[in-house]
């Protein structure tokens, strides 16, 4: 990571010429705007830029939707100012000479943080635990499925008849991701420089599937690296002729690919575990376990936050690797929550959410439901052993997106926890994602009716 004066340094010896300004929108992707170095120092770096409202307020194929109380026509589609996290300055390295800095989004005339931003609805969960006496922090593994296609071949085969970069399924198998490796390495090698450590790699378990874990962190910075991962894996697969996809369920028949979330409470200097009791139940805390039965609790409402597109609920299905239900267990991968770790490395990890999540809005899940769990002092029942997908006494995780839309609508936790102005732009976003999806024809259907109906 660099400092401002570091960045100022290398823009004027030449090292770096374009500055990213960028910041996440609904999908958590990256945009915003490439500045000049010389113009970054001469009227970017103290200002900021001004970016369109409705990259806040649009869909995954950046359609203004209406129904946001946020932006709209009727209210001009203006500005809001995209600000310089001085703590967030890393370079590039897969891009020539070019540096990236995290943004929050103000208002450009009160210049106060816009609330239903995906950063700043992250760093709320973060507050309302520091309030509480806790500082988050949270790790992730993110999976992608790795192709031997390049994106526009991708683009003109429709996605159909790809072909994977592995024939087999290469689940921590090596002479596999040795063949793969100079994909791989080149992510990792080039997400350190960086600035976004990394633990490890290893195959998956689909066919040409992968995951990258990072070094764990605080909330904010954690989501930030996961932006950053996403986009490094996907260009550097561009460069060498490859693609990437982060779909939760590219393929019905092969496994899908997931974000499971690991997630703590320190004191508020960052020197002491609150999770970890010797004499609790399994080493757990009370506090931990107020925390994760209020993860349990909220776990159906929020889904929303963990399994955002159509897509993503086609991955919960039996035996998949993926949870159907939303128990706990002690290093149970069948559940939803699995208590791992030992020490002041115990820690909650939610197996819930797909690759496909913002990262902001899932952690932001995580948190909120973890903080309800303590303020409310919820009790935790016991763990469960054994098979968590033919358990028949555990709630399931909502098989739809209609079913999550209900649940979150119709959610005074969700109210509670993010406010009113929050609670209604995720609803909009998740309406317009079903509404889309009922405005196309799909190729099951074209195939089940064409000509047989």
């Amino acid at each position: 990571m660099l400092t401002r004066d570091d960045l100022e340094a290398l823009i004027r010896n030449g090292h770096v010429d374009t500055v990213l300004m960028v910041f996440p929108d609904l999908q958590g992707r990256l945009v915003g705007k490439r500045t000049t170095g010389r113009f970054f120092l001469q009227s970017v770096a103290d200002a900021g830029t001004e970016n369109c409202d409705y990259l806040i307020a649009c869909d995954m194929d950046n359609n203004p939707v209406p129904g946001y109380r946020f932006t709209s026509y009727e209210q001009g589609y203006g500005d809001m100012l995209a600000k310089a996290d001085w703590n967030t300055v890393r370079l590039i390295p897969w891009v020539e000479k070019t540096a990236m800095i995290m943004c929050d989004l103000l208002d450009v005339d009160s210049g106060k943080l816009v609330e239903v931003a995906p950063r700043s609805i992250l760093q709320a969960q973060v507050d309302a635990a520091a309030e509480m006496g806790f500082l988050p922090m949270v790790a992730s593994e993110i999976e992608f499925f790795l192709f031997k296609d390049t994106y526009d071949e991708a683009h003109a085969k429709g996605y159909r008849g790809l072909e994977p970069h592995s024939p087999w399924v290469e689940d921590y198998h090596i002479l596999q991701t040795t063949k793969d490796e100079y994909i791989l390495g080149a992510i990792r090698r080039g997400l350190e420089a960086a600035g976004v450590p990394v633990e490890f790699s290893k195959g998956e378990a689909g066919k040409g599937q992968h995951e990258i874990n990072l070094d764990y962190t605080t909330a904010v910075e954690m989501a930030d690296r996961n932006s950053v991962y996403k986009l490094a894996a996907k260009e550097i697969a561009h460069f060498n002729g490859r693609s990437i996809t982060f779909m939760a369920k590219p393929d019905f028949n092969d496994t899908g690919s997931s974000c499971h979330i690991h997630s703590s409470l320190w004191t508020m200097d960052g020197e002491t575990a609150v999770f970890y009791d010797h004499d609790g139940p399994h080493g757990m805390s009370e506090t931990f376990q107020h925390y994760v039965a209020g993860q349990i609790a909220t776990a159906r409402e929020f889904s929303l936050l963990w399994a955002p597109t159509i897509n993503s609920y086609k991955r919960f299905q039996l035996g998949s690797w993926a949870p159907t239900g939303v128990g706990w267990g002690i290093d149970n991968r069948t559940l939803g929550f699995r208590k791992v770790g030992h020490g002041k490395g115990t820690r909650v990890e939610c197996r819930i959410p797909g690759s496909d999540a913002n990262s902001y809005f899932a952690f932001a899940g995580t948190l909120a439901g973890g903080l309800y769990g303590i303020k409310n002092k919820l009790p935790l029942g016991e763990a469960f052993s054994g098979n968590g997908y033919s358990a028949p006494d555990i709630p399931r995780i909502p098989w739809n997106i209609v079913d999550a839309i209900e649940l979150w609508e119709n959610s005074t936790i969700a109210k509670e926890s993010f406010g009113e102005d929050v609670h209604h732009h995720i609803l909009t976003m998740a309406q317009a994602e079903w509404e889309a999806f009922n405005h196309s024809v799909t190729d099951w259907e074209l195939r089940r009716y064409w000509e047989r109906i």
